[in-house]
């Protein structure tokens, strides 16, 4: 592991836990007030380290360099709404998962698009290296849309605004953050039909097999103890 001390003179010095984010994606990750990381993903993996007697560290970093930093060992794991799929697997190790994502369509209020039927032949906006940017992407025959169909955006929020600006029909994103950037831009609205439904875990390097089970295994004391619960009903009210 890549675990780092921390501590004062005198004072008994902690390892250090460095979790990568794309602190972009409310509300599983994002940037207060105060300009601190907060969200789901900043919150469990804090839990998860205050089991293993563990300090955190989290850096901002680009989704799509997320994986790399982990396998390369940089950082120590990744929490950012991260799915689990079958590509990604052959990089890096996934935690059990620690909740589940939906993916949604957002489109103007007076957008023709009424259904997924309708995103065929449209101009669909992802941030890159998501999900929503593997699935469009993809071709027809993999029930995608294909490379020609797709803009990649840093982030979500700049998707959104390309929307707004008509630069794209649509945005492919995670249920949470798109209810927040809709109720947080004026005009748009979520499609009822849902794209897509995933899970979310923690990566982890490969050969850091130490870690991966000692993150399950404060995750599953996590969940007993209704923590998981708590953190993710924090930031997302039951409908």
């Amino acid at each position: 592991m890549m675990f780092a001390l921390v501590g004062c003179q005198g004072a008994t010095e902690k390892e250090v836990l460095t979790m990568g984010t794309n602190a972009a994606f409310p509300p599983y990750e994002f940037v207060d007030a105060d300009n601190n990381i907060v969200g789901i993903d900043a919150e469990i993996a804090a839990a998860v380290a205050d089991k293993l007697g563990m300090e955190l560290e989290i850096k901002d970093m680009a989704f799509d360099s997320l994986i790399t930093a982990v396998s390369s060992g940089s950082i120590d794991v990744v929490l950012a709404g991260m799915t689990v799929t079958p590509e990604r697997a052959e990089s890096v190790n996934f935690s059990d998962s620690y909740a589940t994502g939906i993916q949604v369509v957002i489109v103007t209020e007076d957008s023709a698009i009424a259904t997924i039927d309708d995103l065929e032949g449209k101009k669909i906006g992802v941030q890159s290296g998501t999900t929503g940017d593997f699935y469009c992407s993809d071709t027809p025959e993999n029930g995608g849309y294909g490379e020609d169909a797709v803009s990649r955006y840093d982030n979500g929020a700049l998707a959104v605004a390309a929307l707004q600006n008509g630069q794209v029909d649509c945005v492919v994103i995670d249920n949470e953050p798109a209810k927040a950037f809709v109720e947080a831009n004026e005009g748009l609205k979520i499609l009822e039909t849902e794209y897509i439904t995933e899970e979310y875990a923690a990566a982890i390097a490969k050969e850091n097999v130490e870690l991966l089970d000692k993150f399950n295994a404060a995750l599953a004391e996590l969940e007993a103890e209704g923590k998981l619960d708590e953190i993710i009903g924090k930031y997302i009210k039951a409908e």
